[in-house]
C-alpha cells in the first residue's frame, strides 16, 4: 500500500516596498512552493493577511526568461500592481537566489515586466519598473470628485485636468491645490461606488506639488475601497500614471519627468516613490522606482 503524498508548505516572505526602513512605505506577502495552492485559497490567503496585495511566485522554474507571478487583493486577483512587482522581484533576487543578473522579468498577466536594479554603494539598492505605455481615458469634473473626496470644489486645482490614466491599472488622477487639501480628503462611499460603479478607473490618486520632506516634489494619497483597499500606503501602478499625466500636460514645465513623490504619510507608513518619465517617437516612456526592505519570513500553515 503507497503512503500518501505528504503536500510541503508554501514559504512567504514579508517585506516593505518603497522604503529604506520596516514598517514604512507597503507591506508585501510573497509565496513560493505554492503550485498546489488552488485559485481560491490564493485568495482566502490574502484575504487573511490583508495587505493591499500579496504575490504568488508560481514556479521557480523561468518560462520566456521570467518568472510567473499572481497577484491578489483582499477581494480579486490583479492584472498588475507596482509595490507587489519590486517587492517580488526583491525575494526573487535576493532571497531565492533564482537570479544574479541586474534585471528580473515578471510574467503577469498583463505580460511581461522588467525590474532592474541600482547599486548604490553604502545605501540600499534601487529597484526600477518600467511600466506599460500610457493610455488616456475620460476627463471629469470638479463638482462631482468634490463630493466623492468630501472637499470643497474650489480645493481642486481646474488649471489642469482631472483625468483617467493608465500604464497597467486605471487610475483616475485629481490634482489639489496645496497639501492641506490633499490632508482633508476623505472618501465619501456612496459618491465614490456610485462614480466608479461603470467606470474604467476604480481607483484616485489626489495630489498636491508639495512634498512632506525636502527631497519629495509631490505628495499624493490613493483610494481603491472598490478593491478592498481603503487606503493605500504606497501605489507603484497609480503613480506610473501620474508619470504619465506630469509628461503629458508638463505640469512641472517639461514633458521630462524625474520627481520623487511621497505617500503614506496619513496613514503612518512613509514612503517614497521614485518616477521617470519622458515622451519621445514611441509615445510616454513611464519607470517607477524605489527600494524594499526585508521583515519576516516563514512556513504558511
Amino acid at each position: 500500500m503507497s503512503k500518501p503524498r505528504i503536500m510541503s508548505k508554501p514559504g512567504f516572505f514579508i517585506t516593505d516596498v518603497f522604503t529604506t526602513q520596516r514598517y514604512g512605505g507597503n507591506p508585501l506577502a510573497t509565496f513560493i512552493d505554492c503550485e498546489s495552492l488552488s485559485d481560491q485559497e490564493m485568495q482566502q490567503i490574502a484575504k487573511e493577511i490583508n495587505f493591499s496585495e500579496t504575490t504568488f511566485i508560481t514556479s521557480r522554474q523561468p518560462k520566456n526568461g521570467g518568472y510567473d507571478v499572481r497577484i491578489f487583493t483582499p477581494n480579486a486577483e490583479i492584472d498588475f500592481a507596482g509595490h507587489p512587482i519590486l517587492g517580488t522581484a526583491h525575494i526573487i533576487r535576493n532571497k531565492l537566489r533564482l537570479d544574479s543578473m541586474n534585471e528580473i522579468l515578471l510574467n503577469l498577466r498583463i505580460g511581461q515586466i522588467p525590474v532592474t536594479f541600482e547599486e548604490v554603494a553604502g545605501k540600499p539598492s534601487i529597484l526600477w519598473m518600467k511600466q506599460m505605455t500610457p493610455t488616456f481615458g475620460k476627463q471629469l469634473d470638479a463638482k462631482t470628485l468634490g463630493r466623492v473626496l468630501s472637499i470643497a470644489q474650489s480645493d481642486i486645482d481646474e488649471n489642469f485636468p482631472i483625468e483617467e490614466v493608465s500604464t497597467g491599472f486605471p487610475t483616475l488622477l485629481v490634482p489639489l491645490k496645496n497639501q492641506a487639501a490633499l490632508k482633508r480628503t476623505k472618501i465619501n462611499k456612496d459618491e465614490y461606488f456610485t462614480l466608479v460603479n461603470d467606470a474604467w478607473a476604480k481607483i484616485i490618486l489626489v495630489f498636491s506639488l508639495q512634498g512632506h520632506e525636502k527631497n519629495q516634489h509631490l505628495s499624493v494619497r490613493v483610494f481603491a475601497d472598490y478593491y478592498g483597499i481603503t487606503e493605500d500606503a504606497a501605489t507603484g501602478s497609480s503613480n506610473g500614471c501620474l508619470a504619465a499625466y506630469l509628461t503629458r500636460h508638463k505640469l512641472l514645465g517639461s514633458s521630462n519627468v524625474e520627481v520623487a513623490v511621497g505617500q503614506g504619510y496619513e496613514m503612518g507608513r512613509p514612503a517614497t516613490l521614485l518616477l521617470r518619465a519622458n515622451e519621445n517617437n514611441n509615445g510616454i516612456e513611464v519607470f517607477v522606482g524605489g527600494s524594499v526592505v526585508d521583515v519576516a519570513e516563514g512556513l504558511w500553515g
